[in-house]
């Protein structure tokens, strides 16, 4: 039976495992659409802008294994980017259909003519055009097994005109593979690295998203050498769980425990990591790096040895050559630094606020307490990525997702969108910024559409907060980052979403309950504190005096003393040293 390029085309997603398409449907994408209506196996998602659709992409990939996109041409597919950019940095297998004007008018200025070639070669792994009906199969074949095997975006360019045309049947059609590998260093490198860690004795695990399997291994190694184990921010989430090792995240978001670990060690295994920050890393420490993309080893600090491997399986054979470390001080004296650290924060969480001064840590941390124990949460950039890196607290069940490598404004909502399709059966809770939510607020309308059961809140400090505070760093007079925002609550209920709005600190909890217990979406208008810092004034001298001056003076540069004089004025160095 004969069938079109569009229908083929599909055809092949559906075996490839994709379950939906995230676009906006017309003109080019017509006849994409009507194959993608007649086929059981995929869903069309009609979202309200593009870019939402890319991120909704991006987030089904990361939870799913692949995800896919489409815009129309010339607006359509260039609204894509922003989501494209996302799915491709943080390495997740999207696939972009970006349908063009028909194929005749390529080079003449045409209405709505861009060259898609050229528009997503930074973003994409593979990024071709079809531009007859027997490069298609073939093409398709190839951006799908780039996708997957590369764990990157591929954008498969299809004219308007080619997709309506008879499809040639591909003689040499491959099937979808999914293969695995275990990746080992040789084994004299192997050899090598239980040598030079036997030599120290304090050392410091600091894993990423590349151990994502391998917490059992690290809990292992940790144990073994008595060492401390921070992660970064898209480590949280299976490094911490049921780690009695771990001292927090370092970094930007991070906590000084972490960081001070790092600095007080002889050696650093970086596992699976490519931690942008290079100032929160020790320049005069022993670093060794495993990573399963030796292409990044080294370029984030000057490594004494580099490993290709994946973690889990290097770590399996790493550990047996190991000597058991006796001595626990270090590891010990890191832990006491970590538990004062969660003292203090602690005190934030109890503390509520005022009138339409809500704590934005009080709220993380009753979402927390109230959310599901498989929830699915994302996070906006800006200080809602600083609420859910100190306040969510991980299990072996719950997951988190932001925009962490390519720091998109405007992605917890669509993101949540994928994750809700996704997983239907599971509490997707979004920690939505005032300035992101109103970026694509068009797409609550999906939301309703679908009927998703999401549950945002808004953390609404009437201002870009994150930047504010960046200025004010800077010894900069922050402007125009205050917002004059809509009643958030009642443009969802415009949109038949339930709306909730929370001026009172004293009803925090019972309205954050009624959300969680609603059925359906519910979106809830959070007045928070638009002055409250990545991490209060509050902590600092008594932290600091806690901790002990020595580790002060290291992680301020030997500034303690200046700091304790400007602190109250000025939050540069307290910033310095919290993060």
């Amino acid at each position: 039976m004969s069938r079109k390029v569009a229908e083929q085309l599909v055809d092949m997603l559906a075996r490839a495992g994709v379950k939906r398409i995230y676009g906006v449907t017309g003109d080019s994408l017509n006849e994409f659409n009507d194959a993608v209506r007649k086929n059981p196996d995929i869903q069309w998602i009609h979202v309200r802008h593009e870019e939402a659709g890319a991120f909704a992409a991006s987030a089904e990939a990361e939870l799913t294994g692949i995800g896919c996109c489409a815009g129309s041409s010339g607006p359509g597919h260039v609204h894509l980017l922003n989501g494209l950019y996302e799915a491709q940095r943080s390495r997740f297998p999207v696939i972009a259909i970006a349908a063009t004007c028909a194929s005749s008018e390529f080079g003449t200025g045409f209405f709505q003519e861009t060259n898609t070639t050229r528009l997503f070669d930074d973003c994409s792994t593979y990024n071709q055009i079809a531009v007859t009906a027997a490069q298609l199969p073939r093409m398709a074949q190839a951006a799908i097994q780039h996708a997957l095997y590369t764990k990157s975006v591929s954008v498969l360019g299809l004219p308007g005109d080619v997709a309506g045309e008879q499809a040639v049947e591909n003689p040499v059609e491959a099937g979808v593979y999914f293969p695995k590998a275990s990746i080992l260093p040789a084994k004299d490198e192997i050899d090598a690295l239980a040598k030079l860690i036997n030599r120290h004795s304090k050392i410091c695990i600091f894993g990423g998203i590349g151990a994502v399997d391998a917490h059992q291994e690290i809990v292992a190694l940790a144990e073994k050498l008595k060492a401390p184990v921070g992660y970064s921010f898209r480590g949280k989430m299976s490094i911490q769980p049921d780690n009695p090792y771990e001292v927090g995240m370092t970094g930007l978001l991070g906590l000084p425990s972490a960081y001070h670990s790092m600095h007080e060690s002889d050696l650093i295994l970086l596992l699976g990591t490519d931690f942008p920050y290079t100032a929160f890393l020790p320049k005069d420490k022993v670093i060794v790096q495993v990573d399963i993309r030796p292409e990044i080893l080294g370029r984030r600090a000057k490594l004494d040895m580099g490993l290709y491997g994946d973690v889990k399986t290097t770590l399996q054979a790493l550990i047996p050559l190991l000597d058991l470390k006796q001595d626990a001080s270090f590891l010990e004296a890191q832990l006491h630094i970590y538990a004062k650290v969660k003292d203090h924060m602690r005190s934030y969480m109890a503390e509520k606020g005022k009138y339409d001064l809500i704590h934005p840590e009080a709220v993380a941390n009753a979402l927390d307490r109230m959310a599901s124990e498989d929830a699915i949460f994302t996070v906006d950039t800006g200080m809602c990525c600083v609420w859910g890196a100190r306040y969510i607290t991980p299990n072996t069940q719950r997951l988190m997702i932001g925009s962490f490598i390519h720091g998109s404004m405007a992605n917890a909502l669509p993101q949540a969108i994928g994750a809700a399709l996704s997983f239907p059966s599971r509490q997707v809770v979004a920690f939505c910024g005032d300035g992101g939510i109103s970026m694509l607020l068009g797409d609550l309308a999906t939301i309703k559409q679908y009927n998703l059961p999401i549950k945002l809140f808004v953390f609404n400090n009437r201002s870009l907060g994150m930047v504010k505070l960046e200025m004010e760093v800077q010894g900069l007079v922050d402007n125009e980052t205050d917002m004059l925002n809509p009643d958030f609550a009642m443009v969802a209920e415009a949109m038949g979403i339930k709306g909730i709005s929370i001026h009172d600190p004293e009803n925090l909890d019972s309205l954050l309950q009624e959300a969680f217990l609603f059925k359906g979406p519910v979106l809830v208008n959070i007045f928070t504190d638009p002055n409250a810092l990545a991490m209060p004034p509050k902590v600092d001298i008594k932290m600091m005096e806690g901790m002990g001056i020595s580790m002060t003076k290291m992680m301020l540069g030997g500034k303690f003393e200046e700091v304790l004089d400007t602190v109250k004025s000025n939050y540069k160095h307290l910033k310095e040293m919290l993060d």
